[in-house]
């Protein structure tokens, strides 16, 4: 350690400049010291070097305030010394022209000029030498000194490592024996700085600097010579090299990339940026942007809003879409990078064209929703198409009803069904409903003749709280139900006439008034009623309104009984002994003579009555195969095939009914027994008479021969 001689401390002249003004002059021809401090509410915070003030004019003078502080320098820069000097206090005092004596108090007692503190440690007990061994060994790379006579005259422990040699070999030699003569020369000649030289021997890899030491003249008398291991280049070179190569890598990322890739700083500029840019977004070159802010694009309108912009506000990942002034959008995602403190050091914006995409998302929506509406239009016609199936008919009679059915199911007139009890008007109101536009809306059916007439009217058009004992809540009615959907009034002749009338309101206005309200409510119901009754002559007995029965019978149907169609008998009794066999898990089959005998029935009750006869024939049969026989014991005046006769119903000429009859009876005989020897015996004929008529027949009507001759 080095120990201060106080006989060098030089006392602190000091100035306050509180009293003093900018313009004011202060006297500074009384200080004889070189240095004059300046201070401030007693406090010394700057100095000032005389020489320099006086520089050009050797007498002393005053000087005003303002020149004064533009002179000074901070003390702060200063050494504070307090006793001992440390080597590493040392390199702060060479930096400065003086150093500050710290007295015990914290003030300064006094100053010490550099070069005095230099010459005191050079007299020191001869640590001189000790001083610069310290510096050189400090020093992490290679040091070596030449003097101008180009000899290595001083060097560091960490040189002679590099090259592999003692001091005793290196001192006083020429310095061309180590390293360039060609540089030493150069660097003598011109007094210009040679970096990263790589020098490569035999024994040993250096990289070398060779820089000039100038004299007070600035004249070249020396050079230092500084080195690095090649070994620590080559690790930096390795490092270096990765990181290009690492680098490298992120390039070839981000330019496969799809996205357009920005980086940004906390202050919105622009560092970097991939080479994938969206066209037309920008209508600049990126380069141009390069240290400069992109929050103010938002401001000119090029683009809103800014994810940069949102991302430091909310200091968190943000996705928009942004919308260019030409239309463009754009999907922009920033993500934020924070540093130790959770600032936002940098943000990654990650941006996409997807005006394509959200136009090409518009057209999937409108394809979507037309999909949807076609896939709604066919569902419906496969649900028509599927109810349609389910109409067991082949008579031209049915076949005109369903038609008419069909027309009727494109409007929503009132619709007025006549028929026998069982002949399936209901079915009729179904098909209406099914094939028209209502079909994905309500069918509710009421028996106006099944419900009591007191509770008619409630459960018609519907109550209200308190209407009446028991009425503890709001309830919609039929019609109410039914809105935008058909509405099926069975035996509507049996209405009272007081009822009559609220329906009349409702055909004639759309709307209903529940019991104990005054308000009416709007429905949009399409009406079909049915009966079995002559309205007609219910009218002229006065048990039927007649107003009502004109606003009904917009659209007449006349359903024929079964006995008028008797080509859909045989049709319905199969799809009636089908459904028994599927529900019981049987196999029933009904013979063709029994057919003929369902089909001479006249069917009083109908379909209805039809259907029960096959379930009681399924029932009651001994046998899988059900004949004419069980069918006569349940069909009362049923016709007996035995003794019973054909029956002509119109006068036709005798030869046509004898050669009808004649060709119904083979083809029923041949349809039966299948062999014409078994059909021959049945008719009382011939086998070759039965052969020949048989044979006739299917050539006249181009019929296929299934049958055994």
């Amino acid at each position: 350690m080095l120990s201060i001689n106080e006989n060098q401390i030089r006392p602190v002249i000091k100035v306050n400049i509180d009293q003093f003004k900018e313009d004011d002059e202060i006297d500074i021809s009384y200080i004889s010291e070189p240095f004059l401090f300046l201070s401030k509410q007693n406090q010394v915070f700057a100095y000032v070097q005389i020489n320099n003030i006086n520089q050009g004019n050797k007498q002393k003078q005053n000087i005003t305030l303002s020149k004064l502080m533009s002179e000074s320098q901070s003390i702060n820069s200063v050494c504070h010394l307090n006793g001992q000097i440390s080597l590493t206090i040392l390199f702060q005092i060479i930096g400065e022209p003086i150093s500050i004596v710290q007295a015990k108090e914290g003030y300064p007692s006094g100053y010490i000029r550099r070069e005095e503190i230099l010459a005191e440690l050079f007299k020191q007990e001869n640590k001189s030498v000790d001083l610069l061994k310290s510096i050189l060994t400090s020093i992490p790379m290679g040091t070596f000194v030449v003097d101008k006579d180009k000899k290595i005259i001083n060097c560091n422990d960490a040189g002679l490592k590099m090259i592999r040699s003692t001091s005793e070999k290196v001192i006083n030699t020429k310095a061309e024996n180590i390293f360039s003569v060609e540089h030493i020369n150069n660097v003598f000649a011109t007094g210009k700085t040679i970096l990263n030289h790589l020098q490569i021997n035999d024994d040993l890899g250096l990289l070398v600097d060779y820089s000039p030491i100038f004299s007070f003249d600035q004249e070249v008398e020396g050079i230092i010579i500084v080195v690095q291991d090649l070994p620590m280049v080559e690790e930096m070179a390795l490092e270096i090299e990765y990181i290009k190569d690492l680098n490298k890598d992120l390039n070839a990322i981000l330019s496969s990339i799809y996205d357009e890739i920005l980086v940004v700083n906390n202050r919105g500029e622009l560092i970097r940026y991939s080479e994938n840019i969206i066209p037309g977004f920008w209508n600049v070159d990126l380069k141009d942007l390069i240290g400069k802010s992109i929050l103010e694009f938002e401001s000119q309108g090029l683009f809103t809003p800014s994810v940069t912009k949102l991302v430091l506000e909310k200091k968190k990942k943000v996705s928009i879409v942004q919308e260019t002034i030409n239309g463009r959008k754009v999907l922009a995602v920033g993500n934020p990078v924070f540093d130790e403190n959770m600032e936002i050091e940098r943000i990654i914006i990650a941006s996409r064209d997807i005006t394509e995409t959200s136009r090409l998302k518009t057209e999937l929506k409108e394809m979507k929703k037309k999909s949807e509406q076609y896939k709604k239009e066919l569902d419906d016609f496969k649900s028509k198409d599927r109810f349609i199936k389910k109409l067991i008919y082949c008579s031209p009679k049915m076949e005109q009803i369903i038609n008419q059915a069909k027309k009727i199911a494109d409007f929503s007139s009132t619709v007025l069904l006549h028929g026998e009890s069982g002949v399936g008007k209901e079915v009729i109101a179904q098909a209406i409903h099914q094939l028209g536009n209502r079909s994905t809306k309500p069918f509710l059916k009421l028996n106006c003749g099944a419900i009591p007439e007191n509770l008619l009217e409630s459960e018609l058009f519907g109550y209200i709280k308190g209407a009446f004992t028991g009425a503890d809540q709001n309830k919609d009615g039929y019609f109410k139900q039914a809105d935008q959907g058909v509405l099926f009034l069975d035996e509507i002749g049996e209405m009272p006439l007081h009822l009559q009338v609220k329906l009349l309101r409702v055909l004639q206005e759309q709307e209903v008034i529940p019991v104990g309200s005054t308000k009416p409510i709007k429905v949009n119901v399409q009406i079909i009623a049915a009966t079995n009754k002559r309205l007609e002559k219910m009218v002229e007995e006065r048990t039927f309104r007649e107003d009502l029965y004109y606003r009904l019978n917009v659209i007449p149907l006349n359903i024929p009984p079964l006995r008028e169609r008797i080509e859909d008998i045989s049709l319905l009794a199969f799809h009636f002994l089908q459904q028994l066999n599927e529900k019981y898990n049987k196999n029933f089959h009904i013979t063709p003579d029994a057919i003929n005998v369902l089909e001479f029935y006249s069917w009083p009750g109908n379909v209805r009555e039809l259907q029960n006869i096959v379930e009681r024939l399924v029932v009651s049969a001994d046998d899988q195969t059900i004949n004419a026989e069980d069918v006569n014991q349940f069909l009362p005046n049923s016709y007996d095939f035995n003794k019973s006769k054909p029956i002509i119903s119109k006068v036709i000429p005798l030869q046509e009914a004898i050669d009808h009859v004649e060709e119904q009876l083979i083809l029923l005989a041949m349809k039966q027994y299948k062999t014409t020897t078994k059909a021959a015996q049945v008719l009382g004929i011939s086998q070759s008479s039965v052969s020949r008529k048989y044979q006739k027949i299917v050539n006249d009507k181009n019929l296929n021969s299934e049958f055994i001759y």
